[in-house]
């Protein structure tokens, strides 16, 4: 694989996805319009105090809408990223994901640089989200808008990888709108996104365990201490550990011989 080929490859599949995010400005508006409903009315009416590990000194009380706001940030790149499989599902339909993947460049770096450029289109969002949140007492310190990119990368990374291993196992467009449901509110909702852990060990402990094993809560609380300029390490091992495992299935998904493509013959 020649260097330049490689690169010219990566910034067209970006340029492409840029393309289609700007050609369509109600996608902008309905990614930002679903956590900003969450911020601005569901928080508003939650205005109190939590006592939550998210910066120094840990026993630090802050706003609920402050706590909430990177699981809203997380929120974002898990609809983002999963609307990006949608449109590779109907990029099978219509044909060109076929031209995408028979191109003489691998197949792993083909579906790795339209990873790379969905969740690079999904931070984008996320920071638009988060210049609009800091109106509303979300105002972490201005560093950790640039601390908590690698882990918005890391993170969306993590949740693409699950998106393009579900488009290799759904061949219908009609289909995965509908998986997707069964993916993303469980996901969402059975994490740290909306409330600390400790309060759902307060009311099950079956709860509690399901959350604590949720990808989704590893990639969220990586986001919260990124943003107040902490690292959570055992979140980064445990998100990055997510990520090789769906990228590697998707992958696999992908190969034209072994995977599952393979048996509806769309992956030639």
């Amino acid at each position: 694989m020649n260097l330049r080929h490689a690169r010219r490859a990566f910034l067209g599949i970006l340029v492409r996805e840029l393309l289609r995010f700007f050609g369509q400005r109600e996608r902008l508006l309905a990614a930002l319009v679903r956590p900003l409903i969450w911020l601005f009315v569901f928080a508003a009416g939650f205005r109190t105090v939590l006592g939550v590990s998210i910066q120094p000194p840990y026993t630090t009380y802050v706003l609920y809408e402050v706590y909430i706001a990177p699981g809203l940030c997380g929120m974002i790149l898990l609809f983002s990223t999963m609307q990006g499989a949608l449109a590779m599902v109907y990029d099978q339909e219509m044909g060109s994901m076929r031209v995408l993947l028979v191109s003489p460049l691998p197949r792993w770096y083909l579906l790795s640089s339209k990873l790379v450029a969905i969740v690079l289109v999904a931070c984008l969002q996320v920071y638009v989200f988060l210049a609009i949140a800091r109106f509303w007492d979300v105002d972490p310190p201005w560093l950790g808008y640039l601390a908590a990119l690698p882990a918005l990368l890391v993170a969306g990374l993590m949740l693409g990888a699950l998106g393009l291993l579900l488009s290799s196992l759904i061949q219908q467009l009609e289909s995965f709108a509908g998986v997707m449901n069964f993916v993303i509110f469980p996901m969402f909702f059975a994490s740290s996104a909306l409330y600390p852990l400790w309060r759902m060990r307060e009311s099950s402990e079956l709860l509690y365990q399901i959350c604590a094993f949720n990808p989704f809560t590893h990639a969220v609380e990586l986001i919260r201490f990124a943003l107040y300029l902490e690292v959570a390490w055992n979140e980064l091992a445990w998100t990055v550990g997510w990520t090789v495992l769906f990228l590697a299935a998707a992958l696999w998904g992908y190969s034209p011989v072994k995977g599952f493509l393979a048996r509806t013959g769309k992956g030639e």
